[in-house]
């Protein structure tokens, strides 16, 4: 069975290739001991990472206009803090551009349903596993991942240390169409959703006409309001550009 906690932390960038369950000994997030230790998962140590499952295949994407690599979250738990940071500031009434940014000693302050682990998503699943479909959906929305790009990919995630399992879900991502009512339909609670729209910002750079409708018509699927969607890209935004001047 595939753990859906290691796997998401694969596509995020949080743990290295070939570890834990999928070829070393790392171990799996734990996300509530994470929150209750406030242990950095933005900024320093492994901080904004580049790397994982998701930058393998946004890696090869054209027209990108980020410097560099992708930057990705360096641990599964950084969504709920994202989310978190941006339902606080949107409570609170303030204005987004500058509303604050999250911290690494918020961690500690996280409610726990903001953690991807607290609850299952609506079809029962792992929350982990609809995040990762969310990625995978939200980096094919400019619809770069033709057949040449495809096998490219699976050879290239072939040679991975993951086990057979673990390789098969992904390829079934890849080569699957995944519909935004599908995306849309896995949140279970507002929660759900705002991680399911930072997931799916995370592996787009909004610059391309359908990238931004994926994520407009994304956030209207998951009834987010156009304020608190505000916040969530004020979140990401801050957090990327703190990564490229680390």
């Amino acid at each position: 069975m595939i753990d859906a906690k290691s796997l998401l932390d694969q596509f995020l960038g949080g743990k290295q290739l070939g570890s834990g369950k999928f070829g070393g000994s790392g171990k799996t997030t734990d996300y509530a001991d994470l929150a209750k230790r406030g242990m950095d998962s933005l900024g320093g140590g492994k901080g904004l990472a580049v790397g994982g499952l998701l930058g393998l295949i946004l890696a090869n994407k054209k027209a990108r206009n980020m410097a560099g690599s992708v930057a990705m979250y360096g641990g599964a738990a950084a969504l709920g803090l994202l989310a978190w940071r941006a339902f606080r500031n949107y409570q609170e009434g303030q204005t987004p551009n500058s509303a604050p940014v999250a911290q690494p000693a918020d961690m500690a302050n996280v409610a726990p349903q903001y953690l991807p682990s607290a609850a299952p998503a609506r079809n029962g699943q792992p929350f982990e596993l609809a995040l990762v479909q969310a990625m995978v959906a939200a980096a094919k929305a400019d619809g770069h991942i033709d057949a040449q790009e495809q096998q490219r990919l699976f050879s290239e995630i072939e040679r991975l240390q993951l086990d057979a399992e673990t390789k098969g879900a992904v390829f079934d991502l890849l080569s699957k169409p995944i519909t935004i009512e599908a995306v849309g339909g896995s949140a279970s609670n507002e929660e759900q959703a705002a991680e399911l729209y930072l997931a799916s910002r995370i592996a787009i750079d909004p610059d391309h006409p359908a990238e931004q409708a994926y994520l407009k018509n994304l956030a209207q699927k998951l009834s987010l309001p156009t304020e608190l969607v505000a916040h969530l890209d004020r979140q990401v935004e801050a957090t990327l550009a703190q990564s490229r001047a680390a």
